[in-house]
């Protein structure tokens, strides 16, 4: 107990009896076991550019009750602010892989630090206000975004740029005409279930295809089992179209090759995406990635945010 007599303060008292004048003495409890809180997991970027979440477990003790009352009006806030702030500047430093496989020794360089890093020692900080850190354990939550050096993480192949000029009605004109070469392999692709086929090219395409039409055409032929033992949840996609109507799609990657199609899934989806039939285009051809888009507010997430980031290794599926 710290006791302030007539504001000065004195020897800290206890534990056990505490004599107290009224209205003259006026006191602060202080506990001295060790104790525990969390950093909320927050959004960083590694140094290969990836976007993780990651938060951490502290334990700290009281070894100083004086300064702790005199030094800091918020003892718990200060501590927890400091812990996340040293957390941050150390894995900006670090590339994803790094941090994965080597949580305990970043964990154990913010309270020892190290010769070799000046990275912000934690125990630097808060042993000024009468408190030590005695360990702290970071977490990983998600990886929302993978490295951008990443081979994974490359641009479309060929052959998805060629179903993308095709679904997306010409929009990305990759040359003039374009439209004798790819004629035979693209009347091949599932128009039929859209409207009956039209053999000739010559006379144009009938009722342009809607963008998401095209994408979930393009979904079709790549879905698998290997890409359902990856992401293993259900989307439900609103997409705003031009015309300013709504098109429900789903993407149900749960089981079996997993199933796409239009109308609402037959479960309970995951995670429900709302977003303009342009960024849909966008987001099909890399000129948008998931997390950009939904940090823009161009992607609207309803659900778990990470199980919509998947999204990403959806697209990387399309090779």
């Amino acid at each position: 107990m710290i006791v302030f007599r007539l504001g000065r303060i004195r020897t800290p008292q206890g534990p056990g009896m505490v004599l107290l004048l009224p209205f003259i003495d006026s006191f602060q409890r202080v506990d001295l076991r060790t104790r525990a809180f969390n950093v909320p997991p927050c959004k960083l970027a590694s140094k290969d550019g990836a976007v993780l979440s990651v938060g951490a477990d502290v334990q700290f003790r009281i070894w100083d009750p004086v300064l702790s009352v005199m030094t800091v009006k918020d003892l718990n806030a200060a501590t927890r602010m400091t812990a996340q702030n040293a957390m941050t500047k150390a894995l900006l430093k670090r590339p994803l892989r790094e941090i994965q496989m080597e949580k305990l020794k970043i964990s154990d360089q913010l309270l020892v630090g190290s010769s070799h890093t000046v990275e912000l020692e934690i125990n630097d900080v808060t042993r000024a206000w009468g408190l030590e850190v005695d360990r702290v354990e970071l977490a990983v939550e998600a990886v929302l975004q993978p490295p951008q050096d990443s081979p994974a993480g490359s641009s479309l192949d060929s052959t998805l740029q060629q179903l993308a000029l095709h679904f997306l009605g010409g929009g990305l004109s990759s040359g003039a005409g374009g439209a004798s070469p790819p004629g035979p392999a693209d009347t091949l692709e599932m128009v039929s279930e859209v409207e009956l086929p039209a053999p000739h090219g010559g006379a144009g395409p009938s009722p342009k295809q809607p963008v998401a039409e095209g994408l979930l055409t393009a979904l079709q032929p790549f879905l698998s089992e290997a890409l359902v033992s990856q992401v293993g949840a259900c989307y439900q996609f609103n997409v705003l179209l031009p015309s300013g109507t709504q098109s429900i799609y789903f993407l149900d990657l749960t089981t079996g090759h997993g199933r796409v199609g239009h109308g609402v899934p037959d479960g309970i989806p995951d995670v429900v995406v709302e977003m303009a039939e342009a960024d849909l285009r966008a987001l099909l051809c890399r000129e948008l990635r998931p997390l950009g888009a939904y940090m823009s507010g161009r992607l609207k997430v309803k659900g778990d945010l990470a199980v919509a980031m998947k999204l990403e290794a959806v697209l990387r599926a399309l090779k």
